[in-house]
């Protein structure tokens, strides 16, 4: 009978002595805790936030040490870029943003020029969900003759983790601040805490617009959309095979041509005549009249005649 009792005051002590120890440890916690807070009020700015971010870190260590780690969803960004040669560049235009209006996208550029009388080239940049990427870079690549595709697909859910954690802090962090400021008495720790508050939300907007464009991106795929026309063969056989209007239109211009390059000449050569016309005149006028005649030059008479 000694032995049990025994044995039962033991156990007794035991659960005693571990109970002490709990209380002694959680007033502990309770103190730390305290003067942590006692310390932040008195000395505003990060050695707050650390009093604040040590508790917080270690009970998110303990509480997801015994949980499996879930499975991180992908975040990928897709572009493609689609050059297509169609018969009619503005119907295939117009097809193109009904076939992103229907998936629930949009257009985000669009460029249209005419190249020569008979050719319209458009260029146009859609933005469609990533569930309907494949389906309708297909569609739009079976609208006619497919001359070029290039894709490209860039795994970005290292920096979408790594941002949306560093917002999740930011946070934090500016609630800890604006915390911190209720609780300020004096004037210099208020003034101290609204610097540290304008920076801390400066830092908070720059991350929000970083994971904004991070969501567009790998939400919505990019695809950049080329039309050209299919070049007419009755046009450029026209043009090899010229007719009888083309062939009177070029001897036209062949004989203008001649008649403006002979004016040419002749303009050119008038001095010249002008001054020979006059040296001419002179000499046929002035000079030629005062030389000296020459005598008759013929045949001589026979002596033997004159003598009878």
């Amino acid at each position: 009978m000694r032995a049990p009792r025994a044995f039962a005051a033991l156990l007794l002590l035991t659960s005693l002595t571990l109970a002490g120890c709990g209380g002694d440890d959680s007033g502990g916690d309770a103190a730390k805790a305290q003067y942590e807070d006692k310390a932040g009020a008195a000395a505003p700015g990060f050695a707050g936030d650390q009093a604040a971010e040590k508790p917080a870190a270690g009970g998110a260590g303990r509480e997801a040490s015994p949980k499996q780690p879930s499975a991180v969803k992908a975040h990928i960004i897709r572009t493609a870029e689609l050059a297509v040669e169609v018969k009619d560049a503005a119907k295939a235009l117009a097809a193109a943003r009904r076939t992103a209006d229907q998936v629930g996208g949009r257009v985000e550029n669009e460029t249209t020029e005419r190249i020569d009388e008979t050719h319209v080239s458009s260029r146009v940049v859609l933005r469609v969900p990533q569930e309907h990427y494949d389906s309708v870079l297909a569609e739009l690549a079976g609208a006619g003759k497919l001359l070029s595709r290039t894709a490209d697909a860039k795994d970005v859910t290292d920096q979408v983790v790594d941002v949306d954690s560093r917002v999740a802090t930011q946070r934090a962090s500016v609630a800890r601040v604006r915390a911190l400021m209720q609780r300020a008495t004096k004037l210099s720790d208020v003034v101290t805490l609204e610097g540290e508050l304008s920076s801390r939300q400066a830092a908070l907007e720059s991350l929000l617009a970083q994971q904004a464009s991070l969501k567009d991106r790998t939400t919505l795929a990019t695809i950049t959309l080329s039309l050209s026309e299919t070049e007419k063969k009755d046009a450029k056989k026209d043009e090899d095979e010229p007719g009888f209007l083309d062939a009177l239109s070029g001897g036209w211009g062949a004989l203008v041509a001649t008649l403006r390059w002979a004016t040419v000449v002749i303009g050119a050569l008038a001095p010249f005549a002008a001054v020979a016309a006059v040296l001419y005149a002179l000499w046929r006028w002035l000079l030629r009249p005062r030389l000296p005649k020459r005598p008759a030059s013929g045949p001589a008479p026979a002596r033997g005649s004159d003598e009878d």
